[in-house]
């Protein structure tokens, strides 16, 4: 007998936009504590967690319960706890913690300060600094970042994995953070030479990229860009309007050959109301870099106006040529 599954009633969907900030703060209250780490051996009581985090047991279990009742975590019997799936991701090196808590953060804070009028980025408003600038001066929270931006890197792996790569190309990785991205790509296609570029203040193992022929270059994708055969923005340009997008194009354009190749990993929003994450991730954008995400009318505007000619642009995956 098959199941039917019952429609959504509209006070439903209207009760899970409202809840939306108590999830996601409850979860990064969570992740700082490190409680998907506890669990990794199995269930625990709340009690000792509490112990181990300095947390109030009263508040950590309903915490835990809240983020239960929706599949994060699992209370096997009152008060006791264990991870699911989706928390067992929490305690991975995959950058997942560090994205909660940044999201439980200070991008909470920032997103509870957006409005719909014109104006300075909603972080910039509650912080009183742009956020790369204030992330340089906070190297906990820039290392958080840098850890956050591996999340998801299987997925642009793969698609990175399409790529007619010609095997003896030097591919700069613009803005390339850890490196993590790179040392993906070069296990992939063992005869690629790379190059990260990021900001000096960037949380890297030097040595460790070094035993995969990766160089770190510290300077900014504004002022100029390594040598290179192909150029990589993964997930950067969303991180910036069309004008300051614009300049690291062109940037790009001024220092690579003719025959250079740009690949872009970024979303490229589809029309119509499917669910679609990136267009909650625009807003997140808006709020805390005044970046966005681009429809394939944008992206092509973006790209024919810095001298990029583009040859592939699919959800995810933009590849241009110089013109």
């Amino acid at each position: 007998m098959v199941e039917q599954v019952r429609a959504r009633l509209p006070e439903d969907v209207l009760w899970d936009f409202l809840r939306g900030a108590l999830m996601t703060r409850a979860l990064a209250i969570a992740a700082d504590l490190g409680i998907a780490g506890s669990l990794v051996d199995g269930p625990r009581r709340v009690d000792e967690l509490a112990r181990e985090t300095g947390a109030d047991p009263d508040r950590l279990r309903r915490v835990l319960r809240a983020l239960a009742s929706d599949g994060m975590f699992e209370e096997v019997e009152p008060g006791l706890f264990a991870n699911t799936e989706a928390s067992a991701m929490l305690a991975g090196a995959d950058g997942w913690g560090d994205f909660t808590h940044l999201f439980g953060g200070v991008w909470y804070r920032a997103v509870g300060a957006l409005e719909a009028t014109a104006g300075a980025p909603a972080f910039q408003q509650v912080f009183g600094a742009e956020f790369w600038s204030w992330l340089a001066e906070h190297p906990d929270e820039r290392a958080a970042f840098d850890r956050a931006m591996v999340q998801n890197w299987q997925v642009r792996a793969e698609r990175l994995s399409t790529i007619e790569w010609r095997g003896d190309e030097t591919v700069v990785d613009v803005g390339g953070g850890n490196g993590s991205m790179l040392l993906a790509l070069l296990q992939q296609q063992p005869r690629l030479r790379g190059i990260v570029l990021d900001l000096p203040e960037t949380v890297r193992d030097e040595a460790a990229l070094a035993e995969h022929r990766i160089a770190f270059v510290a300077g900014s994708f504004f002022e100029g860009v390594p040598a290179g055969d192909v150029y990589l923005l993964s997930t950067i340009l969303h991180d910036w309007d069309d004008e300051p997008a614009a300049a690291i194009l062109r940037t790009l354009h001024a220092g690579a050959t003719d025959h250079a190749r740009l690949i872009v990993i970024d979303a490229v929003v589809e029309p119509g109301n499917e669910p679609d994450g990136a267009k909650w991730l625009d807003l997140l954008l808006l709020a805390t870099f005044a970046g966005r995400e681009r429809d394939e009318a944008q992206w092509r505007a973006l790209l024919d106006e810095t001298g990029w000619e583009p040859v592939r642009l699919t959800d995810g995956l933009i590849e241009a040529r110089r013109r």
